[in-house]
């Protein structure tokens, strides 16, 4: 049995505790440490709507409801992994390269030794800053990006280059993304012109839009994705924005148009058979969050990922 378990929900109510993910036991170690959830609490990369950095908290409130086996995959998630929530990276409010820092800081141990990371933001600015930390460790990663945008404007406002709108160009200027290794799916909503689209496949990424992802069904997603990813080592970015608004109102940039929640879930659980070494699930605002619906889902995204390393580890 994994060393790092949740809190057994039979014995003592889900309403109790101190708020970690899936009620999983809140340490900083790396030893006997398969996956470290992490929070990223930083929203000040935001164009919009601000608030999503109380996404972490959030989140893990709401995955006090997650239980072990996993119908669908039919796997036993937290018997085949040690799972520890490692608290939040200690970013700083309205400056972003020093948040930059901080959250390296945070995961590059982590990755080092070797552990899986799950990012909960937060603002997807923060991707960058992961992508940074695990490629030390790991060198250039594949992308498997669930979202409505492709973050990979240039700039913003002038020339400010770090907003959660261009981590993705950042991260392949940086040689730290392999782009021909990597896909976006559920590209939708207006643009200024359609080089705004043609921009990622212009960098190398694969491109399906919200049209083109429904039109397949997920195991013919999964197959793309697989072809495309190969054995690189994949990073998995999940916006919840790329569900449409009525099954994720608590964003700040929504676009409407997208899959319902059991479409989305579908194609991510799909992803298998790939060698995940990091992933995030970003943008929950809970201020506009009704009934907590958007931390639902992004939790159930976080789990859906947990559930897909524990495959590929009982695979071996």
């Amino acid at each position: 049995m994994p060393r790092y378990q949740p809190a057994d929900s039979m014995a003592s109510p889900r309403f109790t505790g101190v708020r970690t993910f899936a009620r999983l036991p809140y340490v900083q170690a790396t030893e006997d440490v398969d996956i470290a959830i992490v929070g990223l609490p930083f929203d000040t990369g935001a164009t919009f709507k601000v608030g999503a950095r109380f996404g972490p908290e959030s989140i893990r409130s709401a995955s006090v409801m997650l239980r072990p086996y996993h119908v669908e995959l039919d796997i036993q998630v937290f018997e085949n992994l040690s799972i520890i929530d490692y608290g939040d990276a200690p970013v700083v409010p309205g400056f972003i390269e020093d948040s930059y820092r901080a959250i390296e800081a945070t995961l590059r141990p982590l990755a080092a030794a070797g552990v899986i990371t799950l990012g909960l933001g937060g603002d997807h600015s923060i991707a960058l800053a992961e992508l940074r930390a695990l490629a030390a460790a790991h060198g250039p990663l594949a992308l498997v990006q669930f979202d409505s945008h492709g973050d990979v404007w240039d700039a913003y406002y002038g020339d400010h280059k770090y907003t959660h709108g261009t981590p993705f160009r950042r991260a392949v200027e940086e040689g730290i993304l392999r782009p021909e290794r990597s896909i976006q799916l559920g590209m939708r909503g207006p643009l200024y012109g359609p080089e705004d689209l043609q921009v990622a496949r212009d960098l190398g990424f694969t491109v399906l839009t919200t049209t083109q992802l429904l039109q397949r069904t997920p195991q013919e997603i999964g197959e793309l994705v697989r072809a495309t990813v190969g054995d690189a080592k994949a990073f998995l970015s999940f916006d919840v924005d790329f569900f449409d608004p009525a099954f994720a109102p608590g964003t700040g940039t929504p676009e409407v148009g997208g899959p319902t929640s059991f479409q989305g879930l579908a194609y991510l659980r799909a992803c298998t058979g790939l060698n995940w070494v990091g992933g995030d699930v970003v943008e929950v605002l809970p201020a506009l969050d009704h009934a907590q619906i958007t931390a639902h889902l992004a939790a159930q995204v976080g789990y859906e990922f947990l559930a897909l390393v524990a495959l590929q580890r009982r695979a071996g």
